[in-house]
């Protein structure tokens, strides 16, 4: 059997821990664990040297956020899988084996994720992931289960195995070579949206991301930055447009990235007349940092193209826009889409 390491980034969340950690313990053997903390604050690494003294703890020296917080933490975990885990993750009996040995049955597959449920309303998808993510034809991402703030109800209409674009970070389970032939997440994104970013890479080069809903996890979601935080406006606007341009095939790359700077434009003009102005201004720091970045970024894309040969892929893709879908013609369900 591949050796598998359960890999939880945390940083200040002992409450989370404390409620999470032993349902997580109840599923897994607490050698095959390892607490990747940030640096944290509060007391969460002397409560889990006391109370689970065999989880591995792996100590970065400050907040490296989640991009290169995780490349970090995983130089020090030799295994053939990580399952990357949010530390609000309530796993189910037996919900990673089967997953495990699908994958090793399907070489082709570098990533997978189980169905994500919301943890505060189970009967409902989680925003992080869902079942399954994709983007549309400008690169905005959806899932399947959500769309922007639309979550639909589980009701088994997505229990099918899917290819998809993107597994989501908060539960993430990836071959460990294949993380590293790609270089990891993007220490520069430092949070949101890294992982849609990892996963077109790792598409990129020819291996394929898939989820499996036989298997279902929950995510409480919102513990580190929730959707009112004008910080993840930011990096969610800023880190969309960066994933744009290392990895989208060059044909219409940059008429893309003009329609959705306008769109973005727009998006900030809605925050303002919401009263929500301070993400307005998130918006427009976006889109200054890209500007002043561009450079950095498309040489990315140049080193990532000379170290490995491909040819860049958008499939599988929305191809429409998903914001015309749901905000002009409302759209609210995954299946009304007809993908």
């Amino acid at each position: 059997m591949p050796s598998v390491a359960i890999c939880i980034l945390n940083y200040n969340g002992l409450s989370l821990l404390q409620h999470y950690l032993p349902i997580v313990t109840q599923h897994h053997q607490p050698k095959d664990i390892y607490i990747i903390d940030n640096c944290s604050t509060d007391e969460c690494v002397s409560w889990i040297q006391k109370h689970y003294p065999e989880i591995h703890i792996i100590q970065n020296t400050e907040n490296l956020g989640f991009a290169k917080g995780y490349n970090e933490g995983l130089k020090h975990i030799q295994a053939d899988y990580y399952v990357l885990m949010n530390n609000d993750i309530r796993t189910t009996p037996n919900w990673l084996e089967p997953i495990i040995q699908w994958m090793e049955l399907h070489p082709e597959v570098a990533v997978t994720m189980p169905k994500l449920l919301d943890d505060k309303t189970p009967e409902k998808f989680e925003y992080a992931g869902a079942c399954g993510g994709f983007i549309d034809i400008l690169g905005y991402p959806f899932c399947r289960g959500r769309i922007f703030l639309s979550l639909e109800k589980d009701e088994n209409q997505y229990d099918n195995i899917q290819e998809i674009f993107w597994a989501t970070g908060a539960c993430m389970v990836i071959k460990s070579k294949i993380f590293w032939e790609v270089g990891g997440f993007d220490d520069d994104f430092f949070a949101h949206m890294e992982e849609i970013d990892l996963c077109w890479r790792i598409k990129n080069i020819g291996y394929k991301i898939f989820v499996l809903p036989f298997s279902s996890v929950y995510h409480l979601g919102g513990g580190t930055l929730n959707k009112t935080n004008p910080q993840k406006t930011y990096l969610n606007f800023r880190n969309s447009l960066l994933t744009l341009i290392k990895n989208h095939p060059q044909k219409y790359l940059f008429f893309k990235v003009f329609l959705r700077l306008i769109l973005d434009g727009i998006a900030g003009i809605k925050f303002l007349l919401e009263g929500h102005g301070k993400h307005t201004i998130a918006v427009i720091q976006a889109h200054l940092y890209f500007y002043k970045n561009f450079s950095k970024f498309w040489k990315k894309r140049k080193e990532f193209e000379q170290k490995h040969s491909f040819k860049y892929t958008f499939n599988p893709v929305f191809k429409k826009s998903i914001v015309i879908q749901h905000y002009l013609l409302g759209k609210k369900k995954f299946s009304e889409l007809q993908i």
